[in-house]
């Protein structure tokens, strides 16, 4: 629950122990606050942490407009360390926050700031709204301060399909820069995900995997190492072609529950072996 979980820190790491789990990996979206609390219980009961962030990458081409996730594994050791610690928050605010919001409202005035905009937007006139700014806030600034009625309008400007839009997350070249000063594993999560079959609760808003795979080149030249197989939202057909990109790319495999909560996205569905566990052991001091 430290970001978009039911369970605390404590909670998932007791769950694991009760299912005989030995090792847990536990990285939360775009944010490391849990993770002293699972290392801490962790040690309490017996089960060791693999400490990670998920990161959000985006995209804005031709090719693909929107996010994909980067899992970055790291010694818990490393949350001691300020400098780590600095750096990784400094990243992470380069995809959300003030820093995100100053970037669409520059993709905003250099798309509309001569035609539909009378003059160009600001993010002052945004932030005026709420310290925590979402989409409504773009929408009410441009109705009430640039005075734009017609909310087709308005939802050609700030839309999904709008050429201004800029989805959430750091760019790759940014991730890059920070784990190549740390000893950081970079791991690309759920690969196939957005060609998830039907309806299901681990289908998730991702470009197809065919879509992925034409990205793969930019993650490997940033240093990631290995690839998510083992995951619920993975059809078999699917991890057939994962596992001939691992061995084309000597990557190693991964895979977790990518569990959210008791029920809908229990922890323990998937995983990896212990030999698996030590083939990623060995690119990491853990």
């Amino acid at each position: 629950n430290e970001s978009d979980g039911d369970l605390s820190p404590e909670e998932l790491v007791q769950n694991m122990k009760a299912l005989g789990i030995a090792v847990v990996g536990v990285t939360d979206h775009d944010t490391d606050k849990g993770l002293e609390r699972a290392v801490a219980e962790g040690t309490r009961i017996g089960v060791r942490i693999v400490t990670g962030v998920e990161m959000s990458v985006r995209f804005k081409e031709e090719l693909f407009t929107g996010t994909l996730h980067l899992l970055c594994y790291f010694n818990p050791e490393l949350l001691k360390d300020s400098r780590f610690r600095q750096t990784l928050k400094e990243t992470l605010e380069k995809g959300r926050g003030d820093a995100l919001v100053r970037a669409r409202v520059n993709e905003i005035n250099k798309f509309f700031g001569k035609t539909i905009l009378a003059r160009e937007l600001t993010f002052e006139e945004i932030a005026s709204y709420s310290p925590t700014i979402t989409r409504r806030h773009f929408a009410l600034a441009l109705n009430q301060k640039h005075g734009i009625q017609n909310p087709d309008i308005v939802n050609q400007i700030i839309g999904n399909e709008s050429p201004a839009y800029l989805p959430s997350g750091v760019e790759l070249e940014s991730i890059k820069e920070f784990t190549e000063q740390f000893p950081v594993l970079t791991v690309i999560a759920h690969p196939a995900a957005g060609s998830f079959p039907g309806e299901g609760h681990y289908k998730e808003v991702l470009p197809p995997i065919e879509t992925v795979e034409k990205l793969l080149p930019r993650f490997l030249s940033a240093g990631m190492k290995g690839i998510e197989i083992n995951y619920p939202g993975h059809i078999e057909s699917h991890r057939e072609i994962l596992r001939t990109w691992a061995v084309k790319h000597k990557l190693i495999v991964t895979g977790g529950s990518d569990c959210h909560d008791l029920h809908l996205r229990p922890p323990g569905v998937e995983g990896i072996t212990r030999e698996e566990f030590e083939n990623f052991s060995t690119l990491m001091v853990l």
